[in-house]
C-alpha cells in the first residue's frame, strides 16, 4: 500500500521549467544546471500533498538495466501499489527518494536492494532527464535517468507477486512497446535514436545532499 505520509522529494514545477512548460522525452543537454536547480529548490513533502500538487514534480531515479546487448524488462502486476501502472512493462527501475537516500544514486542503491535479487550493486551512469505531462502519472514525476550493465551476472525481481522480470534482446523488448508505461516508451525512443548506453552524460551526474 501507498504510504500518504511518505515523505518524498520534490521540485517545484515553475523552478525546473520556467514558464511551467516542460518537454517530452529524455533531455541530455544543460543536465548540470537543472541538477544544480533539483538540488538547491527542492525538498521533502508528503506523498500525499505531492500527488494531489500539480505545482509540484516528485524526483524518482529511473534505471535502465543492460546485460550487453539486452535489456531487463519487466511486467507490473495487479498487486502493485499504483494502479495507473498495473498490467503495463517497463524497463525501468527506481523509485521515490527518501530522507537518507543523500542522493539520486543513494535512493537508487536503496530500491535496488528493495526490489532486486543479486549479489551485487551495478555502478549507476546518468544520461538524462525525462518528462512526459501527457498523461497524469507523469505530470506528478520527472525521471532521472541511469544505465548500467549487468555484465553476465544474475538478477531477478524481489517481489514476484507484483512484477515479473528477465534479460531480453531489443527485438523482443521492441515488441512489448504497446505494453510499456509511456516513461518505457521515451526512454526506449531515446535509446533507438541516441545509443546512450554505450556512451552516456557523465555531466551533473549526482547531487551531492538533499535538505
Amino acid at each position: 500500500m501507498t504510504d500518504p505520509d511518505e515523505q518524498v522529494y520534490v521540485v517545484a514545477r515553475d523552478r525546473l521549467f520556467g514558464d511551467g512548460q516542460g518537454w517530452l522525452g529524455v533531455r541530455r543537454d544543460g543536465l548540470a544546471a537543472a541538477m544544480r536547480c533539483i538540488e538547491v529548490d527542492g525538498g521533502y513533502v508528503p506523498r500525499s500533498r505531492a500527488e494531489s500538487d500539480a505545482g509540484l514534480k516528485q524526483i524518482i531515479p529511473y534505471l535502465v538495466l543492460r546485460d550487453g546487448d539486452r535489456l531487463f524488462l519487466m511486467r507490473r502486476s495487479r498487486a502493485g501499489g499504483d494502479p495507473r501502472l498495473h498490467d503495463l512493462c517497463s524497463i525501468g527501475i527506481g523509485g521515490h527518494l527518501n530522507p537518507g537516500d543523500a542522493s539520486p544514486t543513494g535512493g537508487l542503491a536503496r530500491e535496488w536492494l528493495e526490489e532486486i535479487e543479486s549479489d551485487f550493486i551495478p555502478e549507476f551512469e546518468f544520461v538524462g532527464l525525462l518528462n512526459d505531462d501527457t498523461v497524469e502519472v507523469g505530470r506528478h514525476h520527472l525521471g532521472l535517468v541511469y544505465v548500467a550493465d549487468a555484465a553476465g551476472r544474475s538478477v531477478s525481481v524481489r517481489e514476484r507477486d507484483k512484477l515479473s522480470g528477465a534479460f531480453e534482446p531489443l527485438t523482443l523488448v521492441r515488441q512489448a512497446y504497446d505494453q510499456m508505461e509511456t516513461w518505457s516508451r521515451l526512454v526506449l525512443d531515446s535509446l533507438a535514436a541516441g545509443g546512450w548506453p554505450g556512451g552516456p552524460h557523465r555531466d551533473g551526474a549526482d547531487l551531492a545532499s538533499h535538505r
